[in-house]
Order: C-alpha cells, then structure tokens, then sequence
C-alpha cells in the first residue's frame, strides 16, 4: 500500500480488506442493485466501475452484466462507459451524459426520475428494492472517501449527494479511498436518515448552521474491500456566459434590486440558489458585480463561478451537497483552501435539497427549463414531450417551496435548418415538471415577466410580451385570441387553449425543423 493510504486510513482493520480493482470484479454479479456516491459528475467511486467495465469488455459480456444502478445525481465518465456495454438495467434518480440518455430513449435502460431531496429517503423505504428477490437492502455500495477516522467513519469528497442513505442500507460496502483528491475532512456536514416518525427537525436557521458530524459512520462488518484510487474527477469546462446569457441576468439583477427598493427583500436578498450552465454562471457572475453585498448561498451544486463569487467579496457563506469544479477550479480551490474552506459547506442531498429548510430560509431559487408555456407551466426534462435530457434534479426542490422561484431561458435556440428555429415560449408545454402553481417570474434575453397575483390569461399576455422572441411574439399572440375567442363562446375562459392546435408549434417543428409556421 501507499504511504499516502496508510495515511489517509486511521483504522487499521480496513487495511487487512486491501484490494486491487481488478481483485473486486469477482464480488459483482448480473443483476445486483449497486449504490454509487458521488452528484453531478465528482465523488464518484472510479476505478472500480473502470474495472468492472473493463472486463466485460474484454471478455464481450455486454447484455450479460447489467446492473440496477442509483446514484445521487449523475455520477462521472465512467457511468457512460456503462451504458455503452448495455451494464445499467435501471437507473434512478437523474443523469447526464449521451450514452446514457440514449440508453434511456432507446429503451435499454428504464429510468426513474425522481426530486433529488426525496430519492434518498425513498431508497431507505425500500421503495426501490421491493421487487428484488435476495432482500430490499443494495447489494454493494460503491463509494469514494478521501480520508478514513479512526473509528471507520468515511469522509466524503467533494460531494454527499446519497451516500449516508445507501450505505445505510447496503448489504456490502467497497470503499475507494481516492489519494490523488486532497483530504475534504472538515467541510462536511453530515446529517444521518432517520425514517418517520422518528423524524427530528432539522436545526439549520441560516446557512452556515452546522451538527457538527464531518464524516459518515458505516458498520465496518460491512466493508469488504479498500481500494486506493488516483484518478480525480473529470468535469468538462463551463459553458462560458455570452451576450444573451447576460441580458437575462440583468434583467434578473435588476428585478431584485426593485425588490429591495419595494421592501419585499432585505439588502443582502435571501440565500441563493442557482443551477447548472452559462445562464447561471452569467447570474452568479452579474451579482459578484452587483452592489449586493453579505450574500449567501443554500444550493445544491457549486461551479467554478462561485470561487470568483467568493473572491468578489459579494459572497459571505456557500453551502451544497457538491462542488462541481474543472479541474483549473478545483486547482484554484486546494490553493487556497483556507479560505474557502471556511466559507463552505457540503451536507448530505435531503439537507440541501430540503423543502422544509428552502421555504424556512426563504431561498430565491433560479433554474432553466427546456421550455416555458403561456400560463406558466415549465418542462425541465423531456423535450418534444418524450425525449429525456436529463431528468428533474433538484430544480423542484427547490422552485415548489422558495420564496422567489425564477426559470430563466433564452427566448429561442436555434435549430438544424433556423437560427431561432425553437421558441422556449410555447402555449402548451407538451411536459410539465414545474407547475404554474409553482412559478413567480419568467425572464428571457427579451425581458422579465412577474407572474405574481397574476390569473392565466394575464400571465399570458405578461409572457408574451416580455418574455417571447420577437420572430414567435405574432404567432403566440394568434394563439392565445383564438383560443380566448372560443373559450368565450364556450364559457371555458380561465385558461384557453385549442386542443387542436395547442401543439401546432412543436409538430410543426418535428416535420420541417422550425416552430414557425406558415400561417
């Protein structure tokens, strides 16, 4: 073993339990239900998954060595070699990458989409096992530590994500102890399932609240292989914000200043909460230039943005379940550790994702859709009604229970054949993940629509006016006076819509590319 690992593993029962990846592959077996740790691409357990991918390769078990996987997020590259060998049966609860989402629409993976705060909690029901024949427990758990206590407790990465709920309930535990990765001990926070209705309140008032537990507690009965990994996380680099991306965050910046000005936000707003792409590093990137000052964050992913957020001195306190750093971020982050490290927090996905600590804290949550419709109801994953992207994550989370939920988009997005070929506005959206009940603002590059006390048909006036691109804004129009113009005579008025035609725009583009339609 390593001098590194010898380090890094204080109880020294688990040395006995040494194994090479390779050593590990005899464990695995068709059809097994196998947790991973890990959330949004980093954490993730690596060399093993490459072992066991490896080998069926080589030996051309493909079909043959399928597995039930969950993991609390998306796990990194080595799950999309799985889903090119046909090795995930199901998968549950969000993803990313192409391989397995072609998996998923192409029917050899069924997924299950789940909201990212009650997957875990689910998983300890046995919701997901009940159908399994040996017992509702997971047969392994496959997780990354990067330091190992003295009383066998694990320190996870740089994510939490489900770790504390599978391994809770797996019948195995292999631990891969990434040396490579510095040691995260000490940023974690961790809070332990515990299944109603023994329940407790969660204690967090504010976002740096902290139990005081950094690492989980596991029974070491149930670790059966240690294994030393030096291969970090591999995360592609962020889309850049551009000119579009940054009209949106000030037309974002400059609603929550009016919000200020008008008393319904104190000056440092309420914590933040932003998603995944170059529509969120632009906000992040807008507010660290903002005149707001002693801001926090109760989120869920943390992108390389943040440690410029951070150094703006905009950015008093941070708290996720994963930090999602490029590997330039994460150099930037290990530099200087001492100082961010005392800025952030990484808890457990039930703890970040939590509805009760988002609406007790008051969260401004902002999240992007795959499209918005007239009244207000969002799709944030399957495009065109049945394509899965990538699955709900925690955008429910957090939108259902904020006190400000916001989805921000581009007006459109161009396609094969048209540059504006796809309206993000469209007058149904053939998905719904986020109700109208749910959403208070809508802002495109175009402008921001504030859907608050607003009934249906004024919210859609207010989003085609403000929100639509300007090559769609005639058509939309069209849409809603016919509809509103039948549903007078037939005294359906709340919320108009043609049946008929309600569609028109996606068929549309499904048969000549574009949304824009010749009459």
């Amino acid at each position: 073993m390593s001098a590194i690992l010898k380090q890094r593993v204080r109880y020294a029962p688990y040395l006995k339990k040494l194994r090479t990846p390779e050593q590990c592959v005899e464990l695995f077996k068709n059809g097994q239900y196998l947790g991973w740790s890990g959330f949004t691409g980093v954490g993730a357990p690596k060399v093993v998954p490459t072992a066991l991918v490896d080998h069926v390769e080589k030996n051309n078990l493909q079909g043959q060595m399928g597995f039930h996987l969950f993991v609390g997020a998306s796990a990194g590259p080595e799950e999309n070699r799985w889903a090119q060998n046909n090795m995930i049966l199901t998968r549950a609860p969000h993803q990313v990458g192409k391989p397995i989402a072609a998996a998923i629409n192409d029917g050899r993976t069924k997924f299950f989409d789940k909201h990212l705060s009650m997957f875990p909690q689910d998983l300890a029901y046995g919701y997901y096992t009940k159908n399994k024949p040996n017992g509702s427990n997971l047969d392994y758990t496959i997780i990354e530590a990067t330091a190992i206590t003295e009383d066998g407790s694990i320190v996870p990465g740089p994510a939490v994500g489900g770790s504390p709920e599978m391994l809770s309930v797996s019948d195995k535990i292999i631990i891969e102890v990434n040396t490579k990765t510095p040691s995260f001990e000490g940023i974690h926070d961790i809070d332990l399932p515990v299944n109603p209705p023994f329940r407790q309140p969660y204690p967090h008032i504010a976002a740096d609240t902290k139990i005081g537990r950094t690492a989980i507690p596991v029974d070491p009965e149930k670790v059966v292989a240690i294994v030393e990994s030096t291969t970090g996380d591999i995360v592609p680099p962020n889309t850049p914000s551009d000119a579009q991306s940054q009209a949106i965050a000030n037309h974002l910046i400059e609603f929550l200043e009016h919000e200020v000005k008008q008393g319904r936000l104190p000056p440092n707003l309420h914590p933040l909460q932003s998603g995944i792409g170059n529509i969120a590093n632009a906000v992040v990137e807008g507010l660290a230039s903002s005149n707001f000052k002693n801001l926090t964050v109760w989120t869920e992913v943390l992108q390389d943005s943040f440690l410029d957020f951070f150094e703006s001195g905009s950015l008093d306190y941070a708290t996720a379940t994963s930090i999602r750093l490029t590997e330039e971020g994460f150099r930037k982050f290990y530099e200087n550790w001492d100082t961010y490290s005392k800025k952030l927090c990484l808890r457990s996905q039930v703890v970040s994702n939590s509805p009760e600590i988002i609406r007790r804290l008051g969260v401004i949550a902002m999240n992007t859709p795959v499209e918005v419709d007239i009244y207000g109801h969002a799709n944030s994953t399957n495009v065109m009604g049945s394509r899965m992207l990538n699955g709900l994550g925690g955008s429910a989370d957090f939108l259902r229970n904020a006190k400000l939920s916001i989805m921000h988009t581009p007006s459109a997005r161009p396609s094969k054949v048209d540059p504006t070929g796809v309206s993000c506005i469209v007058p149904m959206a053939p998905h719904v993940d986020q109700t109208e009940h749910d959403l208070d603002v809508i802002v495109t590059e175009q402008g921001l629509a504030d859907l608050r006390g607003l009934a249906p048909r004024d919210r859609a006036q207010t989003i085609i006016n403000n929100c639509s691109h300007p090559d769609y804004r005639a058509q939309l129009q069209d849409y809603l006076d016919r509809a509103t113009f039948e549903a007078t005579k037939k005294k359906c008025l709340h919320e108009p819509h043609m049946l008929k035609e309600a569609f028109a725009m996606h068929i549309n583009f499904a048969e000549n590319g574009t949304m824009k339609l010749k009459k």
